[in-house]
């Protein structure tokens, strides 16, 4: 038996607010643009950037609370597995692969930015809605990026119990 994984992790900004749309059936599917980017040093010491554009495509509950909670430059964490469709150019009689992330899982990790003098009741409506049985404050977030942006220690040593090859699922 061959196994297999398509499983794909992005952190990134919202290119642009979500646009919810409707199957025929009624089915809530929603689609956005997510920027992932990285930088480095060339050879002559100059900072280059590069960046990446993703299609997210969100079904179901997930489309709904994409297209409350995202605006565009939010950023995310995203889980999901790649898809490629083909379609028809009917013009040029062509054809074109197109590849796209499924979500299946999102956190928001901008810590929401709180207005000056205004009453938050559409903000803890929203929360309480999309999370009635929680409740947190977004200044418990505030150093959440920071935390995933730390260097990884490679050097922590597995306990010879950690190790054992009856835990491997496969």
């Amino acid at each position: 038996m061959s196994r297999t994984l398509n499983k794909v992790m992005l952190i990134g900004n919202v290119g642009r607010d979500p646009q919810l749309k409707f199957t025929p059936s009624g089915i809530p599917v929603a689609t956005f643009r997510l920027a992932t980017s990285e930088t480095w040093k060339d050879r002559n010491g100059n900072l280059q950037e590069h960046t990446d554009w993703h299609t997210i495509v969100a079904w179901r509950g997930l489309a709904e609370v994409c297209q409350k909670l995202l605006r565009k430059g939010t950023r995310i964490y995203l889980e999901g597995k790649l898809q490629t469709r083909t379609i028809e150019d009917k013009n040029n009689n062509t054809r074109r692969n197109i590849v796209e992330v499924i979500a299946e899982n999102m956190i928001v990790l901008d810590a929401r930015k709180q207005k000056e003098n205004t009453d938050n009741s559409e903000d803890r409506l929203m929360s309480e809605t999309l999370y009635p049985d929680t409740s947190f404050d977004a200044n418990d977030f505030s150093d959440f990026d920071s935390e995933l942006t730390d260097t990884f220690d490679e050097s922590f040593d597995f306990e010879e119990s950690d190790k054992k090859d009856d835990d491997s699922p496969f």
